[in-house]
């Protein structure tokens, strides 16, 4: 087996945990009943908010700075425009959706199927390179595919519940939470074949994907999970924030 065949196979073996994660969270729809538990579903997606926030924040752009000042580029460059650039694309894309319908779903979905590219890229590069220099940095690709995996439980739900919120059915919602974990495979397999040559550009896609998930977080899953009388979307957001922050510093 060549080299860079040996390094993607690790990089796609890395991201088999966070797409399951993924597809477990998708399977949230099965858990909720036709026009019931508003409540429950609103404290969901304020969690997976609080959970996209935080990775955002501590597994996108913190890295991301960090991996571009380790390349001699100015981490806050790299940090700020990737994430304006993120930002901006889901702006355009929410007022394409906006003229052609189906916005709600779709926008969520699309940036969480979108930031899980570099994500499963970071964990297959990782995978990759402790492959390649020993066992040092093996535990580190471990705690970080466990942690992504984490994280992507409630964002396998933000992308499932909101299509049967919205009259989908719960098997066509579930595929639909499935797929968006699929860049994932194919971000870790590429990034692991590719070794050195995706870690240029891996900073600036970190925070691209960050910026998409804050745009998002602010435009449609913390609204719709604010929308009740209710705390439970807010208490949700706060748990989801600080379960994330926590994990991230404790796996690092």
């Amino acid at each position: 087996m060549t080299d860079w065949m040996r390094y993607g196979a690790a990089g796609l073996a890395a991201t088999v945990l966070p797409f399951l994660c993924t597809s477990t969270g998708a399977a949230a729809v099965f858990l909720t009943r036709p026009g019931g538990g508003a409540k429950r579903m609103r404290a969901l997606l304020g969690f997976a908010a609080g959970v996209m926030l935080a990775a955002s924040v501590f597994s996108l752009l913190l890295p991301a700075a960090q991996q571009a000042e380790a390349l001699g580029v100015p981490g806050w460059a790299a940090a700020c425009g990737g994430f304006a650039a993120g930002a901006a694309f889901l702006l355009a894309l929410d007022r394409l959706l906006a003229r052609t319908g189906g916005r709600r779903r779709r926008l969520a979905g699309f940036a969480i199927t979108l930031h899980n590219l570099p994500e499963g890229m970071a964990v297959g590069l990782a995978a990759a390179l402790a492959l390649k220099s020993g066992v040092g940095l093996a535990a580190g690709a471990g705690a970080l595919a466990l942690g992504v995996g984490i994280q992507n439980l409630p964002e396998g739900a933000a992308v499932s519940l909101p299509r049967c919120q919205q009259g989908g059915s719960r098997p066509r919602a579930f595929l639909a939470g499935v797929l968006s974990g699929l860049p994932e495979p194919a971000g870790g397999f590429a990034a692991g074949a590719l070794a050195g040559l995706a870690a240029p550009a891996l900073p600036w896609m970190l925070a691209f994907a960050a910026g998409a998930m804050v745009y998002v977080s602010a435009e449609e899953l913390i609204p719709t999970a604010s929308a009740g009388e209710d705390r439970a979307g807010t208490l949700g957001l706060l748990a989801g924030f600080v379960l994330m922050m926590a994990l991230d510093m404790a796996l690092g």
